[in-house]
């Protein structure tokens, strides 16, 4: 029996051409005898049957698409291994998580949640920012001052005419000092990441803005450590340690870390901050591919 030992890393057609991790884990799989290759989510022409396992990489447009892109995970975990997992994958890209984090008792970043036909119920007094759940690079996102209350409520109405759950925050004071990315592998801490912050003008929805701005190494404290792995540990829809995720924390006004987003599905891991990070990730998914085979490494 031949064991199969290609490797497809899901992405998009502009991931294609932009993900900067793409290039440095293909050469890491490859140099570990796998076959590696990308490959967009929608290929109608690609075996996904084909592949040893298929890990989720930079599906960016999935927001706009969720329905057909949930509907392509179940289709191929049926046939190959997925990772980060289907289920994880549906719970993980509506923002909605945040509240199952919450009653699960980690600290988050307050959040209401507004369906469409719900009453949209603004904060009464500093800024705030309105977004939908379901989006990927603060698209459709804004911040705005308590003197923009009439222009958020517009922003909130045209989310929920788009048929899209709209989440309001607290625009953190301390978001200044830097948001936090800490990357995980296998459940272990790998390497994170400090950038600045993203909405720096309130009042503006802007889809092209830079996602990451100001990137540098950072080194996490134990406070957010442990916060980002009581994170991970309250994920759902999971049999065994995840792949990769990456845990994005701010301070709240108080001083205490709160979780801003859990990013399982297609997150930037910030390889080129990281010159183990590719091999860590590399060696990860040998391991499990061999694992599942049966093939001793």
């Amino acid at each position: 029996m031949t064991v199969t030992t290609r490797v497809a890393l899901a992405t998009s057609a502009p991931g294609l051409d932009e993900d900067p991790d793409m290039p440095a884990l293909l050469e890491a799989l490859r140099a570990r005898g796998l076959d590696a290759v990308a490959a967009a989510w929608d290929d109608q022409d690609f075996d996904w049957s084909g592949c040893a396992a298929v890990v989720i990489r930079s599906t960016w447009d999935y927001a706009l698409r969720r329905p057909e892109f949930l509907a392509w995970a179940d289709a191929v975990q049926a046939v190959s291994w997925l990772d980060n997992p289907a289920g994880v994958v549906r719970w993980n890209t509506d923002k909605v998580y945040l509240r199952d984090l919450a009653e699960r008792g980690v600290p988050v970043v307050a959040t209401r949640f507004i369906a469409p036909g719900e009453e949209a119920v603004l904060p009464d007094g500093g800024e705030f920012v309105v977004k939908p759940s379901v989006s990927a690079g603060a698209y459709g996102t804004a911040r705005y001052t308590e003197a923009q209350r009439d222009l958020a409520a517009g922003h909130v109405a045209a989310l929920h005419d788009a048929g899209a759950t709209v989440m309001v925050q607290p625009y953190l004071s301390r978001i200044d000092e830097g948001e936090r990315g800490l990357v995980f592998l296998g459940g272990a801490f790998s390497h994170a990441i400090r950038k600045d912050p993203l909405l720096t003008e309130p009042g503006v929805v802007d889809n092209d803005r830079v996602p990451h701005p100001n990137l540098r190494p950072h080194r996490p404290s134990a406070a957010e450590l442990a916060l980002a792995r009581a994170a991970l540990a309250a994920v759902p829809e999971r049999q065994e340690e995840l792949l990769y995720a990456r845990v994005d924390i701010a301070y709240a006004d108080d001083g205490s870390p709160v979780v801003m987003e859990l990013e399982l599905v297609e997150p930037n891991l910030f390889m080129d901050h990281d010159a183990e990070g590719p091999a860590r990730f590399a060696d990860l998914v040998h391991r499990r591919t061999a694992a599942r085979a049966g093939v001793r490494t």
